[in-house]
């Protein structure tokens, strides 16, 4: 008999809708097309706290946050997160933001720039190829190694 064949996962990311937020459906593709590449995801779901993404990193050594917003007001719910995870032990975990980041018709370069200077590593617009977010968030986590 043939030993069960072990495999070894790309990372953990903890991934969830923040805030006031009640739009699921975009974190659970992005979820579910992280789980087929080979990624360990811890699905928070939605209106989930700044405390909750932290504890869940702590108790699972995630490798990487993942924030859904959808209602335009993310920047408001994530202010203080890059500081909070910094306070809690998570120096080094990645975070990332996707969805409608903004209710004006801004310029995705502003938007980016808006989240990076809170502290995101990286920011992705509604229409994100899912194949370029898990070959980015492959590099990434090997780049913290």
């Amino acid at each position: 008999m043939n030993a069960p064949e072990t495999t070894i996962k790309a990372g953990t990311v903890v991934i969830g809708t923040i805030g006031s937020d009640c739009h699921i459906v975009g974190s659970t593709i992005i979820s579910r097309s992280l789980d087929m590449a080979n990624f360990n995801v811890i699905q928070l779901g939605a209106c989930v706290s700044q405390q909750e993404f932290i504890e869940a990193a702590l108790e699972t050594n995630a490798d990487a946050i993942l924030v859904s917003s959808m209602y335009g007001m993310g920047f408001f719910d994530c202010e203080g997160l890059r500081e909070s995870c910094t306070e809690a032990g998570l120096d080094d975990i990645l975070l990332y933001i996707g969805g409608y980041l903004s209710v004006s018709n801004e310029d995705l370069n502003i938007i980016q720039k808006r989240y990076q200077g809170i502290g995101f590593d990286r920011v992705y617009p509604p229409a994100t190829d899912l194949k370029n977010l898990a070959i980015e968030l492959k590099q990434d986590i090997a780049g913290k190694a």
